[in-house]
């Protein structure tokens, strides 16, 4: 374990609209603010989306296994955000629900919104944080200067 204590800096509420790409604008925004280390919270729906439902078995580095999203899912989730070079990582986990089913999944891409997605993005300041690659885990992992 290795953490780092930070304070809260800016609030920035986003509302995407019906079509919008989710995942596409909130890196837009990400960049456009500087945003270098964040926690969101994300209430609404989405019509599209590439996820992964969790590793095939529990080992590293993990075998994805990947689902299409289509159609209307009601979802709610929280994710964090911080960069690997030039690039925000944006890593979101969230419940998308239909007619009473839900998958929990981490979002990747593809993502269309349906209706209206509101999402709260709390940007933290004080910790000097990046996400980089982690070669032994094969994924983009949390790391602290």
């Amino acid at each position: 374990m290795d953490y780092r204590t930070g304070t809260i800096n800016r609030v920035v509420t986003i509302r995407f609209d019906e079509g919008d790409d989710f995942l596409g604008g909130l890196s837009e925004v990400v960049r456009r603010e500087n945003i270098r280390c964040a926690w969101l919270f994300v209430l609404g729906g989405l019509r599209q989306a590439e996820v992964v439902t969790g590793p095939k078995e529990p080992v590293m580095p993990p075998d994805p296994v990947w689902q299409a999203v289509n159609g209307a899912r009601e979802t709610l989730g929280a994710g964090s955000v911080y960069w690997e070079g030039d690039e925000p990582k944006i890593h979101l986990h969230a419940a998308l629900g239909h007619h009473g089913e839900t998958i929990t999944a981490c979002v990747r891409k593809g993502t269309k919104v349906y209706l209206v997605l509101e999402v709260c993005l709390i940007e933290i300041s004080g910790i000097d944080a990046t996400r980089p690659w982690y070669d032994a885990g094969g994924f983009n992992r949390l790391t602290f200067a």
